[in-house]
């Protein structure tokens, strides 16, 4: 017997789509003032030079990029961050890591240490910043007075070019930290406890415990940790400008701070440059991101 034709779905009418598009409008008008005319904008001012109020002037191509290449301070600057990216992700990652393994530990006073260990998430950029140099100033600083205990001569933690991108590293590891715990400790909540009784009844526990079945299933957390910790490292700017200001000799000028002292610092308008150097770090992020997506959430699924 013939077979009837499959049903076909209704055609949507009009006003669906009418109503669909109000739907997205407010989202896409969002988008386009605060991402696509910025975005467009930037590649704008990238391609012309610009007079000494910044205002575009005559159309270079792109002559701000090849000048870029060409530049071995602007080399530096990228060698300084992807140093900033690799100090402050992978020990800060690792750090977290270790302090929720050990929070999971069956020891007195758990709850509080959780609490302290997520206390750095309540502070501001801006306010761990002042701390910090406090704890770094050269004559008065904590850290320096501890040296003093042992007769050690006080160290230029932010004066210094041998020590001041590890210091400014170091506080953005604290600054995250609290972060970071908290992402672990709700990733190493969701999982199942029967799971973790089975490992346990096998004979798992401790180290064998935690690089078996622990580590295993946090993986996502960790792959969508060190995601965001690579875009805000690459992104950090008010903890450099507070400390360092950049300096000493340009030791821990990232390529966000390159870009804001090419454009704001010192009365500087070079928008240009500033823009191509935008469009650069906006790559390098995508880069970056396309990279970790491609090779470490393939080993999360895998694993």
């Amino acid at each position: 017997m013939p077979t009837a034709p499959p049903a076909q779905a209704p055609p949507r009418r009009l006003g669906e789509h009418g109503l669909a598009w109000a739907f997205l409008l407010p989202s896409v008008a969002v988008f386009a003032l605060f991402i696509g005319y910025p975005l467009g904008r930037t590649l704008y001012l990238s391609a012309h030079a610009n007079d000494l109020f910044g205002a575009p002037s005559r159309y270079v191509g792109l002559r701000h990029y090849t000048d870029l290449l060409a530049s071995a301070e602007f080399r530096d600057t990228l060698l300084t961050t992807a140093l900033f990216v690799l100090l402050t992700v992978v020990p800060g990652v690792l750090g977290a890591l270790f302090l929720v393994l050990l929070l999971e530990s069956r020891i007195r006073g758990v709850r509080l240490l959780r609490s302290a260990f997520a206390l750095p998430f309540a502070f501001s950029v801006a306010s761990a910043s002042v701390v910090f140099s406090v704890f770094y100033n050269p004559a008065s600083g904590v850290l320096n007075g501890l040296l003093s205990q042992f007769h050690l001569g006080p160290v230029g933690w932010l004066t210094d070019s041998r020590y001041a991108l590890l210091s400014v590293a170091a506080s953005t590891i604290w600054m995250n930290l609290g972060y970071n715990v908290l992402v672990l400790s709700a990733g190493i909540g969701s999982i199942p406890d029967e799971i973790t009784e089975a490992a346990r009844l096998d004979g798992a526990s401790g180290l064998r415990l935690a690089r078996s079945v622990t580590v295993p299933l946090l993986g996502p957390s960790l792959f969508f940790l060190v995601v965001v910790s690579t875009v805000n490292a690459l992104q950090s700017f008010g903890q450099i400008h507070i400390l360092t200001r950049g300096g000493p000799d340009g030791s821990t000028r990232t390529l966000v701070y390159s870009v804001y002292q090419k454009a704001f610092a010192y009365g500087s308008s070079d928008f240009g440059t500033a823009s191509a150097q935008a469009v650069v770090l906006l790559v390098v992020v995508l880069a970056c991101t396309a990279v970790q997506f491609g090779a470490l959430e393939r080993k999360v699924h895998y694993a």
